[in-house]
């Protein structure tokens, strides 16, 4: 199979959680454990940062990796899911893997992947260790899928964990309060393993000390301390929270040289170090184009606080959610003035178009439905004037269709 028949398979053959969902979910660590001993234990040969969160983990690890590459290391990156290209998930110093490296791996693989019935992201997950092992990486910053405690990545045994937040999501699978879910999210903590958590959430922290004392792990509440301030290429005024954490975990990080000069580095060239995309991103001027994959309560509160602070004659939002969203919660969040272009996702686990239509009918929000979200942005583009703004959200695929 060439690259586009390789990618075929795994998409069509291979459970996929953003695709499927709950079908895809393993929730056990069996499988993971079982092929990367068929593997060689790739995960037992390289160093690592783990980073769990329900909001900032995939900034924080791309913050993490542009530092470290600024400080002259050979970094590892591993985070989901992709935006254009399957390669984005498994980078090293901010280069994604080869088209041939996922073709060869398939094929050299797919009889043990199709037998053990592997999922998609078990799959990826053995791919990126492979990959990072082979490559001889100095350190790996690897993103949790979901979760944490039964997540395919949670193999590894870090230099450092990193938590960023805890909100309420993926609830059918971690719990349905934010205690139950910090304990999930708590079960990256390794035993005697330092962990930095970048907030200090009232209750959620109990949990995190509670699970840190029992692990015997250091523990440190990343906004308890004063840091430096630098400036940072991310434009999203979240960032602010993430970067406490990245520099928390920096300096529990041991055996690594980084200077203030690689940490100041780092944050300014984060896109070009490690390729990330969809944090608040402008993808034109005139009209403006936002673009940013905050997905639940907590972080599309953060996302349409700044959304108020620009300045447009006119809104235009393209929007689509995942089934499951508390669109009562979130549609609140949103601004009245705005005219919403809704389309269903190219994906089973889109929401229904008439689900969103009936819910921003119920809330009193302007709105116009399209076939696709291409045509919806397209539409959009075609009705705003230079000083309008067109804003893409609701869902990380949401912006992937657009990108």
């Amino acid at each position: 199979m060439d690259y586009s028949q390789t990618l075929e398979w795994m998409f069509a053959r291979l459970p996929m959680y953003q695709q499927r969902g709950a079908a895809a979910y393993s929730g056990k660590l069996e499988p993971i454990r079982a092929f990367s001993a068929h593997l060689g234990h790739p995960h037992q040969q390289f160093k690592s940062i783990h980073v769990a969160g329900t909001n900032g983990k995939g900034s924080s690890s791309h913050m993490l990796a542009s530092v470290l590459q600024e400080a002259g290391y050979r970094v590892g990156l591993y985070t989901s899911p992709h935006l254009k290209d399957f390669r984005e998930r498994i980078r090293i110093n901010g280069n994604p893997v080869s088209e041939d490296f996922v073709t060869g791996f398939i094929e050299e693989n797919k009889a043990y992947i199709e037998a053990a019935g592997l999922s998609f992201f078990e799959l990826t997950v053995g791919m990126a260790y492979a990959r990072f092992a082979r490559e001889e990486v100095d350190v790996a910053v690897v993103e949790v899928g979901l979760g944490g405690r039964l997540d395919a990545t949670n193999i590894i045994t870090p230099m450092v964990s990193l938590i960023t937040n805890i909100g309420m999501d993926h609830m059918e699978f971690l719990g349905d309060d934010l205690l139950k879910i910090a304990r999930e999210k708590a079960g990256i903590i390794k035993k005697g393993i330092p962990v930095v958590v970048s907030e200090t959430q009232p209750g959620v922290a109990d949990v995190f000390r509670e699970v840190a004392a029992g692990q015997e792990a250091p523990i440190t509440f990343a906004d308890q301390h004063t840091w430096p301030e630098y400036p940072v290429s991310l434009l999203g005024a979240y960032q602010q929270k993430n970067i406490k954490g990245v520099l928390a975990t920096l300096q529990a990080l041991q055996g690594f040289a980084v200077s203030h000069t690689h940490i100041s580095k780092g944050l300014m060239h984060v896109q070009q170090n490690t390729g990330l995309m969809g944090r608040w991103q402008i993808l034109q001027e005139h009209p403006r184009v936002l673009c940013d994959t905050a997905h639940n309560i907590e972080g599309l509160e953060l996302v349409m606080n700044q959304l108020s602070a620009q300045q447009y004659r006119h809104l235009y939002f393209v929007l689509a959610f995942v089934k499951g969203k508390p669109l009562d919660k979130i549609l609140p969040l949103l601004p009245a003035d705005a005219l919403f272009h809704i389309a269903p996702m190219g994906i089973p686990r889109g929401m229904p178009v008439e689900s969103l239509a009936d819910a921003l009918e119920a809330e009193g929000l302007k709105y116009r439905r399209f076939s696709t979200i291409p045509e919806a942005y397209s539409a959009a583009l075609s009705a705003a004037e230079p000083e309008d703004l067109i804003f893409v959200g609701g869902s990380t695929f949401t912006v992937a269709e657009v990108l």
